[in-house]
């Protein structure tokens, strides 16, 4: 077999390759036996007809066959006697096949060289200070008021902000047929309401019927309502309003095990600096990271930018669904949306792969036993097994990734205890 490989930058590489005709006649002859036991061509009894009759019948189908079986071959032993490692499965172009004469064909590849991260002690990050003033805590014991807050209904006056509405709704779109919603609960001031809706609302009492129109704005986010008109009649069925428990003792005992408002008080300072210390750590993670970019010596390879990019699509609609919103229904501008990705996640790959680099040089090794470990906290939030959870990821090969995750985790302690940070 000949191979001519071609640096095209850094990173990208073609490899040429010239399978021999020997090879290809040979691997044509054996795929022509498996289609003659199975053919069923009139004049020749099954598993009789010639090979000549065959390789002319079905030529296209084992010309095919031969390239799928000869080529990723090739191309694995092409890499291997180079000594190279792609990062991605190699794209195959200009394949020319035919019997008698040799197949060729050229693989392009990204592939990653060794570089040197540099002096970590030199990379300078600053971890935000954590303090929580009584602003933050009163805060926090106002959204647990919040949360707490019962439903009185309202008897003496209309609908005001700040009510919950129970309405009966008709909604007619155009010209289309009109939709009926029973029991609707509308709380004035919901940031999901239609432009407008809140307004039509105010002073109803129980027992009105209102009819009233609301035009989209041309930039109204979900595309298919923007600069259109919207028919709405509503008839009141209830109002409530939100009432708030008093901030006192008995509020932090109905909470929980507190026995007075202080004891509350202080639970929330205490989450509310853990929650800030953990942020203030993701922070200082996150510039580790970009600063690790910039020590890429190299463009990073599309096809891992791309792979990137993939991921967080997936991931953003994946959210979305588990928010009940079709992906497809939301309104969004998915190309516009891969376009903004595609810096971040340069920026994302570049400072993995100095981890990597980081990683193979510092010889960050992880155990079976720190995998077994994180096997069981993963099984302890998820309520099952280690042994279900192991048996589940050894089927998905999700072992792999928790590998690589820990791996990860350990180069960016090893950055991270030698970094300058200030604010510590």
């Amino acid at each position: 077999m000949k191979t001519e490989f071609v640096d095209v930058n850094e990173t990208r590489k073609n490899v040429r390759v010239e399978i021999p005709s020997d090879i290809v006649n040979s691997e044509i002859d054996r795929i022509a036996r498996g289609y003659s036991k199975k053919a069923r061509i009139p004049g020749f009894r099954p598993g009789k007809a010639p090979p000549s009759v065959i390789k002319h019948r079905y030529k296209d189908q084992i010309l095919h066959d031969v390239a799928h079986d000869l080529i990723p071959r090739a191309v694995d032993d092409a890499l291997r006697e180079r000594g190279v490692e792609p990062v991605d499965t190699p794209d195959v172009r200009d394949v020319t096949i035919e019997e008698g004469q040799p197949l060729t064909f050229t693989a392009s590849f990204d592939t990653l060289p060794a570089f040197d991260p540099g002096d970590l002690a030199t990379i300078a990050l600053r971890k935000p200070r954590v303090a929580i003033d009584e602003d933050a805590v009163n805060g926090a014991l106002q959204r647990l008021r919040e949360r707490a807050a019962r439903f009185e209904p309202v008897e003496e006056r209309g609908i005001d902000h700040g009510d919950t509405a129970v309405l009966d709704v008709e909604r007619r779109d155009g010209n289309g047929p009109a939709q009926s919603h029973r029991d609707v609960s509308i709380e004035l001031g919901a940031k999901s309401n239609p432009p407008g809706f809140d307004e039509q609302l105010l002073g109803l009492q129980v027992g009105t019927t209102k009819p009233f129109t609301i035009h989209y704005p041309a930039d109204y986010p979900i595309g298919e309502m923007a600069n259109a008109d919207v028919s709405y009649t509503v008839t009141v069925k209830g109002v409530k309003r939100r009432v708030l428990p008093d901030l006192d003792d008995e509020f932090a005992k109905d909470l929980g095990d507190f026995d007075t408002l202080d004891a509350l008080r202080g639970q929330v300072r205490q989450d509310l600096e853990r929650e800030a210390r953990f942020a203030a750590d993701r922070e200082v993670r996150a510039e580790l990271m970009k600063a690790l970019a910039k020590r890429l010596p190299f463009e990073v390879p599309s096809s891992l930018v791309e792979r990137e990019v993939e991921r967080r699509i997936e991931d953003f609609a994946r959210r979305l669904v588990d928010q009940n919103v079709d992906p497809r229904q939301a309104g969004i501008d998915w190309q516009a949306f891969r376009d903004s990705q595609q810096e971040p996640a340069r920026e994302a790959v570049a400072g993995a792969l100095v981890l990597d680099e980081i990683t193979r040089r510092e010889q960050l090794l992880v155990t079976d036993e720190e995998v077994e470990q994180e096997v069981g906290r993963f099984a302890e939030r998820t309520g099952r097994t280690a042994a279900a959870v192991r048996a589940a990821l050894e089927k998905e090969g999700g072992l792999s990734r928790i590998y690589a995750g820990l791996r990860r985790e350990k180069s960016i302690d090893f950055a991270l205890a030698r970094a300058t940070i200030a604010g510590e």
